[in-house]
């Protein structure tokens, strides 16, 4: 894009390259061959490149790979390129023509098209072996050691059978480790320990929290019963000679629900419950009927009563356990009004 003026056929013009940009530029595509390497070194030879981008401040490399790549697979890979890097061994070009280029080695992109010659990048060195060679035009670093050092940062999906390994080298990668380093040094400062014992502590506050909520969803579920695990349900009504335990409960969670309705069957022995739950303005419905009313009273249809009051759209479930939810709090009665008009039709 011409930012001013005119420019004409036979004009001089000047071309300069941004130094700093191309330096890293070379620094992200060699290392994009020493990962292609690395990847079929630990996945196997079915790894081959699927697309790339290479950025100034980063790499991003698509290679075919039926599974996701795990962790320790991806560790061992970056190692991999890090030695070659340390190794910091030449960078050469040749000019070849395809076949001689592929008897040598180096690796075609399928599906590409080459003329009568080639450019041959090769890098690394595994024993006496090249540790990476292949076909490509792009600029690269004069020696592995130019690339700095290399971290992967990311692995994903991107199509059935292909995966995406971002990573970033030399300052980039710098700027990452620092980024981590100081979100570590911070956790460690909320948690008032040395860094290394971030992990531990947050698996110990975990663990804490684990153990809370159990013991607040066992008050929760004793409050609601009227007392505890095999106590009778209070309030519970007749219903047309069936037990029916209606109960509203605010801020208890969905996930509840089912726990305690189990709860409350057997407790009653043979009976209904219907039970909702009201969070942050949405409800929440279960239905539980004993087995032995299974077969002529269905679950579903009463929850889908309660349902339609709270403006919900139907249920699910099964004869003697169903759950649904609605966006109208203030009609949570209401509902429970519902599936007990259902229950006596």
């Amino acid at each position: 894009m011409l930012a001013g003026g005119d420019l004409s056929v036979g004009d001089e013009v000047e071309l300069e390259v941004d130094g700093e940009r191309r330096s890293s530029l070379r620094a992200h595509h060699s290392a994009t061959h020493l990962l292609h390497a690395a990847l079929r070194e630990e996945l196997g030879d079915h790894v081959t490149q699927k697309g790339s981008l290479v950025a100034p401040d980063r790499l991003r490399f698509d290679v075919s790979h039926p599974k996701p790549v795990a962790s320790d697979e991806l560790t061992r890979v970056e190692n991999k390129v890090n030695e070659q890097i340390r190794a910091n061994a030449d960078v050469s070009t040749r000019v070849m023509d395809p076949e001689s280029a592929v008897e040598a080695g180096a690796m075609a992109l399928f599906g590409e098209k080459y003329g009568n010659e080639v450019r041959v990048v090769s890098m690394g060195l595994e024993g006496e072996k090249i540790f990476s060679i292949e076909l490509c035009g792009g600029t690269h670093v004069q020696r592995t050691g130019n690339i700095g050092m290399i971290k992967v940062i990311a692995e994903s999906a991107v199509a059935s059978g292909v995966r995406r390994i971002e990573a970033v080298t030399g300052a980039s990668a710098l700027a990452y480790y620092d980024e981590q380093e100081q979100a570590l040094l911070r956790t460690a400062g909320v948690l008032k320990v040395p860094p290394l014992d971030v992990p531990s502590r947050v698996a110990s506050l975990l663990e804490d929290r684990k153990n809370i909520e159990r013991e607040l969803s066992d008050l929760r579920k004793k409050l609601a019963t009227g007392g505890g695990a095999g106590q009778p349900a209070s309030d519970v009504k007749d219903v047309n000679g069936i037990k029916f335990a209606p109960k509203l409960l605010n801020g208890m969670p969905a996930k509840e629900l089912k726990g305690l309705a189990d709860e409350l069957k057997n407790s009653m022995g043979s009976g209904v419950v219907a039970l909702i739950a009201i969070n942050d303005g949405k409800v929440s419905l279960v239905v539980g009927v004993t087995e032995d009313l299974a077969t002529k009273i269905s679950a579903v249809d009463l929850v889908r009563a309660g349902s339609a009051a709270v403006g919900g759209k139907g249920g699910g479930g099964r004869s003697d356990m169903a759950q649904a939810g609605g966006p109208d709090a203030a009609n949570a009665q209401a509902a429970l009004d519902a599936i007990e008009t259902a229950l006596r039709s």
